[in-house]
């Protein structure tokens, strides 16, 4: 299975058919598919389990996480996510970069002008905890100890339904939404900027 700086997601999406799709969801996961897809074959060569491998996939997430999270805060995440502190990472994963002896250097962030901009990007940066759990066992399984603690970005939030509070949120506004495009193109500039920064390292 192909190790992604964006965990996929499609067969999480799928594995509860019961549960009904939100209209908003729907239109970002179609719309960014291929968008998701390139950037999982463009990492798939990623080894989790050497310092190497895994230090390089720390460092082209910071460098694109931490400035889209910066983004979000300018452009006013706080308003639309009261509970975004619980859901940055930026201080998790310079905290396992620390660990592993990487660095980050961010990319230039995108302007988010308006609150589907912050929806957008949100949904690319907390649909990329789906795919942690996997992730996070074969980080755990390295034979290198110093891999196995520099944990704290794929396990944040573990437990704590942040992706379903973000979807609640996300649904919130569909009623306001005109233009999809509004929501689909910030959603897949974050794609590009882990794409860029993969593409750097």
């Amino acid at each position: 299975m192909p190790v992604t700086a964006v965990p996929t997601t499609q067969n999480i999406h799928d594995s509860h058919p019961a549960r009904p799709t939100s209209n908003l969801r729907q239109i970002l996961k179609n719309a960014t598919a291929e968008d998701h897809a390139r950037l999982d074959q463009g990492l798939a060569t990623l080894d989790l389990t050497t310092i190497a491998g895994y230090r390089r996939f720390l460092e082209i997430n910071a460098d694109a996480v931490l400035p889209l999270e910066r983004a979000l805060v300018a452009g006013g995440v706080h308003d639309i996510l009261p509970a975004w502190s619980s859901h940055a990472r930026s201080e998790s994963i310079l905290t396992d970069l620390a660990r592993i002896g990487g660095r980050a250097h961010p990319l230039p962030g995108p302007e988010l002008r308006d609150s589907f901009a912050v929806l957008g990007t949100l949904y690319v940066l907390e649909g990329s905890r789906l795919g942690a759990a996997y992730l996070l066992k074969t980080v755990k399984g390295a034979s290198d100890s110093v891999i196995a603690t520099a944990t704290a970005y794929l396990g944040h939030g573990a437990g704590r339904h942040l992706w379903a509070h973000f979807l609640a949120i996300l649904e919130s506004h569909a009623d306001g939404l005109v233009d999809p495009d509004d929501l689909v193109g910030p959603a897949r500039r974050a794609f590009a900027l882990f794409a860029t920064a993969a593409r750097l390292a």
